[in-house]
């Protein structure tokens, strides 16, 4: 029997990874119910990531593309000049307000690199490349401060379940800013 091509199927393999976490938590997560989100047999999830760790480290790599995307729309690392912190703290709110869930799952996946150690080496790509576009603006310990700290300011108000207070967030990235940056 020919196999029947389908170039578009790891891609779709991803997407129902996201979907099953999204809905079920990471728990829900395995090879069997990333195929039946995805429609396609066992075998192909097994195929395309031989590990589950396989198929979460490509899921978070995917997932954590959400705040890289909402810094690059506003462009709050484009370059000298401006108020950063308010910059940070106007990213962080568009963020926060727009798709809860996919702010959530991209958080779960991000925090499982507690326990699965394949997850960690994607988990800190996040936060270096959010820290080296950041050294445009300001210098390299500054902006580990200020990832570490936008960090906490999104687990708060993801544990929490408060609203995302704009000017807070912009007043405490400002006290770590030094002055004239």
């Amino acid at each position: 029997m020919a196999r029947r091509h389908d170039p578009e199927r790891r891609q779709r393999i991803i997407d129902a990874a996201i979907r099953v976490v999204g809905e079920k938590g990471l728990a829900g997560l395995s090879h069997r119910s990333a195929a039946a989100e995805a429609d396609v047999p066992l075998g192909s999830t097994t195929y395309h990531f031989k590990s589950l760790d396989e198929l979460m480290v490509a899921a978070l790599r995917q997932a954590s593309e959400g705040f890289a995307k909402a810094v690059a729309e506003h462009g709050a690392l484009d370059g000298p000049g401006g108020d950063l912190a308010a910059d940070l703290a106007r990213v962080l709110g568009h963020w926060l307000g727009g798709d809860r869930t996919g702010v959530e799952l991209e958080y779960e996946l991000y925090l499982a690199a507690l326990r699965r150690p394949a997850l960690r080496p994607v988990a800190a790509e996040w936060a270096d490349e959010l820290a080296e576009g950041l050294t445009r603006r300001t210098d390299r310990v500054t902006a580990r401060a200020l990832v570490a700290l936008m960090d906490g300011i999104c687990l708060q108000v993801l544990l929490t379940g408060a609203p995302y207070d704009e000017d807070y967030a912009r007043e405490v990235l400002g006290r770590v800013i030094p002055e004239g940056r």
